[in-house]
């Protein structure tokens, strides 16, 4: 299916870019108008852009409906301040509930039943329960158009973060598995961040890896091994050699059993490498696909 977006409504467009683009951060803002009215709400249009300068941008845009404006993008452009709370799973509910839309100056710390903090650098509060905080001023409010639907680019410069001492490490680092980040997609779904669907993938290191083009013909058109264990295997900065001293009791019972049938044991070959591939092993997988060019 191929969609120009121009031949789409704006809820239609919406709908599909919330579903594609996903999963994405909440931004749950509070902000403050010149009366000293409170407003706190989610936005899922968030992300970090720089960390020198430490700047992040949420977008309150235009509602699709009726295009009216936010109160949060109301509130900044009065009083150029914001406070960005971290969303976790535990949170997630009452955030939710934040979303309606009560009438300017309904407090939604007191519908959703949040606990105002006083913030260190800035006006607006902080949600206590949140367990990361980032007091921001507000360097610039961008428009993004005047339609419904219009996103309004709040640039914002963290002055201040708040952290919980629960979801650090002993390094005084935040700990990515006790904070369970909760993040949105299209329509009602959400996501939530825990220990059962994280994963690391390594950092290309700061020498080039040699890339998927220059892996042995092999390997790279093995029909076993998928793009994201060509691409483990293409990290390495230099193609590998075999290690006569690499010793692993599968690979010998691999070699001794499928010995007379090549075509079998580069499958049985390439099918540990996967495994290990998916356990991290990369080196070792190297030397499990090298393996048929010398004998035990």
């Amino acid at each position: 299916m191929i969609l120009n977006i121009k031949d789409l409504s704006p809820a239609e467009a919406q709908n599909y870019l919330q579903h594609a683009i996903a999963p994405r951060p909440i931004a749950f803002a509070s902000t403050i108008d010149k009366a000293g009215n409170v407003n706190l709400s989610p936005f899922s249009f968030f992300n970090l852009f720089s960390s020198n300068p430490p700047v992040v941008i949420f977008s309150p845009a235009r509602r699709v409906r009726d295009n009216s404006t936010k109160h949060s993008l109301q509130n900044v452009q009065e009083l150029p301040e914001v406070v960005i709370n971290i969303v976790d799973y535990n949170m997630v509910q009452q955030t939710s509930l934040a979303s309606c839309e009560y009438p300017k100056g309904m407090n939604e710390f007191i519908k959703a039943g949040f606990t105002q903090e006083k913030a260190t650098m800035v006006s607006p509060p902080m949600v206590k329960e949140s367990k990361v905080k980032l007091e921001c001023k507000v360097l610039e409010v961008k428009p993004l158009g005047t339609a419904g639907g219009a996103g309004n680019l709040v640039i914002c410069e963290v002055l201040c973060m708040h952290i919980d001492e629960s979801i650090l490490d002993a390094d005084k680092k935040i700990d990515q598995t006790k904070l369970q980040h909760v993040a949105r997609l299209g329509g009602d779904w959400y996501c939530k961040v825990d220990e059962r669907n994280l994963f690391k993938v390594a950092k290309p290191n700061t020498q080039l890896g040699i890339g998927i083009d220059a892996l042995p013909e092999g390997i790279r058109n093995s029909t076993i091994l998928t793009g994201n264990h060509l691409g483990q295997l293409a990290n390495v900065n230099e193609l590998p050699v075999i290690e006569p001293s690499f010793a692993d009791e599968k690979l010998k019972n691999i070699i001794q059993y499928y010995s007379i049938n090549p075509a079998d044991m580069d499958k049985e070959l390439h099918s540990y490498a996967a495994k290990l591939l998916n356990d991290g092993n990369v080196h070792e997988a190297w030397q499990v696909l090298l393996a048929d060019e010398f004998e035990f």
